[in-house]
């Protein structure tokens, strides 16, 4: 069966935030994470701000990704620039990884955003997510600033000019 990359659909709003919840609870080892996974997987409450786009094989969710396209999910981030998209939220069920999908979805953002005129993706992970970090850099991703918060917590910044998708 062949693999789809499209916008949710307000139906498929559970279940996209269930998976790509999945997706990261193995990272949860604390209180804050607990918070963050009730955040990934509260789909429909970023759908109307951002894209929210899932894989999709038959009638499966394998994974999604949201795409800040005009404005940003959470407040407290700094306004997009106007040549920027940023994606956020990048999740594959993990018995679906290894088979392309977060590529998949990756690319499907790039698309998206060079079709809305941005030249320039932006994307934060953690240091722990070391699987991404290697796809992103393959996908010729470089290392910005890392954001630091007060609490110590470290996302680590990317960005790729588009052109290059």
């Amino acid at each position: 069966m062949s693999l789809e990359i499209r916008p949710v659909r307000p139906e498929e709003h559970e279940e996209a935030g269930r998976v790509t919840a999945l997706a990261y609870r193995e990272f949860a080892d604390n209180d804050d994470w607990d918070r963050y996974l009730k955040e990934i997987a509260d789909v429909g409450g970023r759908a109307d701000i951002g894209l929210v786009l899932v894989a999709v094989e038959g009638d499966r969710i394998l994974g999604s990704a949201t795409l800040e396209l005009d404005a940003r999910i959470d407040d407290d981030d700094a306004p997009l620039d106007p040549e920027e998209a940023h994606i956020r939220m990048l999740g594959v069920d993990p018995d679906a990884r290894g088979r392309g999908v977060a590529r998949a979805l990756m690319d499907a953002c790039l698309a998206r955003a060079a079709q809305a005129g941005r030249t320039r993706m932006t994307l934060h992970t953690t240091k722990r997510m070391r699987a991404a970090q290697a796809m992103y850099e393959a996908m010729g991703f470089e290392r910005l600033t890392d954001r630091v918060f007060p609490d110590g917590f470290v996302l680590l910044s990317y960005t790729k000019d588009i052109e290059d998708a």
